[in-house]
């Protein structure tokens, strides 16, 4: 990929980008090139697509950055991997943290693409998109019991259950079992018709939604009509010892500090536990203390467990999700 600055200096910079595969530029662009649009609006420049080159009209900073961000885009598709609107939007915010430490026009700034942790599933291939993931799935890995502490959207559960899918996969456990305080979000939702599986189903549909992502349909069907994968609320982990498992336990905020303890002392031989939860929603009755506090309080300083954060920068949803996180942090004090 080859770069040329065509402007005068009086002039807002037109830098033409030239590069050698189309096919991977079709990616890079994304769908209706939307990959284009998103930086566009980000940066404020505009960016025309003749052939095989692409140039790039704004100011010397954003037209510098935007250079920057098709690079580093561009460098990702030729290690053979893919291009998604998730993955332009970690170039961006990796951007912008660059462009605040004093980066001048022209400079290059390092932007870094996570290489080395990818997690396999039976549908697709899964990797973290910030430094944060790239952590907390290394951690995952490591230790036979971590934390994963942070806002909604940010990958804490999915990638919990992508990784406990990669390694029943790999045969390094015979089971993975998936768990979650039955917990209303904040309102009642009255008796639920049905048997108890009926009943609970509601509560572990996220759960569902994560294992559908890696796992075809059939094979996670018997799956769970084989036990190999359970799915179930937090209250019937009780008196049972996990052992040679993957546990998650989701939505851990919910969890009273005794439920915590219950679950916590599950853990068995050759397992590991996973639990992930966002203090900012905990759906407990006022002064019923959340297990995830408590937990987090007391096992800080024992060794091999692992405690893992995450902030509105590692959201990899919408992007007006990570907005609508900064708001309400920003407004804590006036709740």
């Amino acid at each position: 990929m080859t770069s040329t600055d065509i402007s005068p200096p009086s002039m807002n910079t037109a830098r033409l980008l030239e590069f050698q595969d189309n096919r991977l530029l079709i990616d890079l662009c994304g769908a209706y090139d939307a990959h284009l649009a998103a930086i566009e609006k980000t940066l404020g420049v505009q960016i025309v697509r003749r052939g095989n080159q692409l140039s790039l009209i704004g100011d010397d900073d954003a037209t510098a950055r935007a250079e920057t961000v098709l690079n580093a885009l561009y460098a990702r598709l030729e290690g053979g991997r893919t291009v998604e609107p998730a993955d332009v939007e970690s170039m961006l915010r990796m951007g912008d943290s660059a462009a605040g430490t004093g980066v001048r026009a022209g400079d290059q700034i390092e932007m870094p693409i996570l290489d080395g942790i990818e997690i396999q599933t039976r549908k697709k291939r899964v990797e973290p998109r910030t430094a944060a993931q790239k952590d907390y799935v290394q951690s995952l890995f490591d230790n036979e019991l971590a934390f994963g502490i942070g806002p909604a959207g940010t990958g804490k559960t999915y990638l919990a259950v992508a990784v406990g899918v990669s390694m029943f996969i790999g045969g390094h456990v015979d089971k993975i079992i998936l768990s979650r305080p039955a917990v209303e979000a904040g309102e009642k939702l009255g008796y639920l018709p049905g048997d108890m599986k009926d009943k609970v189903d509601p509560y572990m549909q996220p759960l569902y939604d994560a294992l559908n992502d890696f796992l075809p349909g059939k094979q996670l069907a018997k799956l769970l009509e084989d036990k190999k994968i359970e799915i179930a609320p937090l209250a019937f982990m009780r008196g049972r010892t996990l052992s040679n498992a993957f546990v998650v336990l989701d939505e851990a905020q919910n969890a009273t500090s005794m439920q915590m303890k219950m679950f916590l002392t599950r853990l068995g031989e050759g397992s590991r536990m996973v639990i992930t939860g966002d203090r900012t929603q905990i759906d407990l009755p006022r002064g019923v203390p959340s297990g995830l506090q408590d937990a987090e309080r007391l096992l800080k300083t024992i060794p091999k467990i692992s405690f893992n954060y995450f902030t509105s920068k590692d959201v990899v949803r919408h992007p007006l999700v990570a907005a609508i996180i900064e708001a309400y942090e920003a407004d804590t004090g006036h709740s």
